[in-house]
């Protein structure tokens, strides 16, 4: 068991397209279980499926299953829960996700603890002294009508404290969204986010349609968020994703928000606080 990263801060391992272990004083986060292996297909729906091009940082098997508290999903497709995950979690491990993944993970998969939340809606996490309140933040797949063809996915806010019920730390997730005006709401709510966590990539389905931020959209939302710092995630994984990394590096950058970019390849470790992030 590792030790608990320093008072008020988080310690975020990277393992590979938008799955995290995030570990806060006594509580263990693990974000979008996504352990499919290099050459293995992702099941996107409607018969779509996509490679994976590179390798997880860790096997599921090698997470530290006797310290995780809780899942935090944000939407049902297979770049993000997979049928690796889907054998090697516990069937007791807590999920977060939207109301239509909870469902599915009770009802299809036994996950028998899956909460289903509303836009909006939070529900609070704890050991020990440690908590973490989760609140459901709005997202969008897809643009129009289109949005019917793909599951519905959330954001999350994850805001951490101790036994003081103060907050000490909070941490944006963005989900599979793309840019759009409800997200605005979020800026207004939450001006304050210590790290902006962006799925980006540019998800690019058949027929030309694009369901994920590429980089002029992620740096859209560094402008309306504006948070202190940002790291971006779910951009080089698989077949699917046409928007580079380097092309939202260079236009976040050209906008000023160089000082804000957290670079962490699969693998690597993020330590954040209120005061700075490494």
């Amino acid at each position: 068991m590792r030790q608990h990263p320093p008072e008020g801060t988080a310690e975020i391992l990277f393992i590979g397209n938008a799955t995290l272990l995030i570990r806060y004083g006594e509580l263990t986060l693990l974000t979008d279980p996504n352990f499919l292996h290099r050459g293995q297909y992702a099941h996107l729906g409607y018969g779509l499926v996509s490679r994976r091009l590179t390798e997880p940082a860790l096997d599921v098997a090698e997470l530290p299953h006797e310290d995780l508290d809780a899942v935090v999903l944000s939407h049902l497709h297979g770049d993000h829960f997979d049928r690796v995950a889907r054998r090697g979690l516990d069937r007791g491990l807590p999920f977060v996700t939207t109301q239509h993944a909870a469902r599915l993970l009770k009802g299809l998969y036994g996950f028998r603890r899956a909460t289903g939340l509303r836009t909006w809606q939070s529900r609070t996490l704890r050991r020990g002294d440690s908590s973490v309140r989760v609140t459901s933040l709005p997202g969008r797949h897809a643009p129009g009508p289109l949005r019917g063809l793909l599951p519905p996915v959330m954001g999350s806010l994850l805001e951490f404290g101790d036994g003081s019920g103060e907050t000490r730390l909070v941490l944006y997730l963005s989900g599979d969204t793309l840019m759009y005006d409800g997200l605005r709401e979020i800026a207004v709510r939450h001006p304050d986010i210590h790290l902006a966590v962006l799925h980006l990539g540019g998800t690019t389905l058949p027929g030309g349609l694009v369901v994920t931020m590429d980089a002029g959209q992620g740096a859209d939302l560094l402008d309306l968020l504006r948070p202190r710092r940002a790291l971006p995630v779910h951009h080089s994984d698989y077949t699917v994703f046409r928007s580079p990394l380097q092309d939202f590096l260079a236009e976040a950058e050209r906008r000023g928000h160089g000082a804000r970019l957290v670079r962490c390849a699969a693998g690597g470790r993020v330590t954040v606080g209120d005061r700075a992030t490494a």
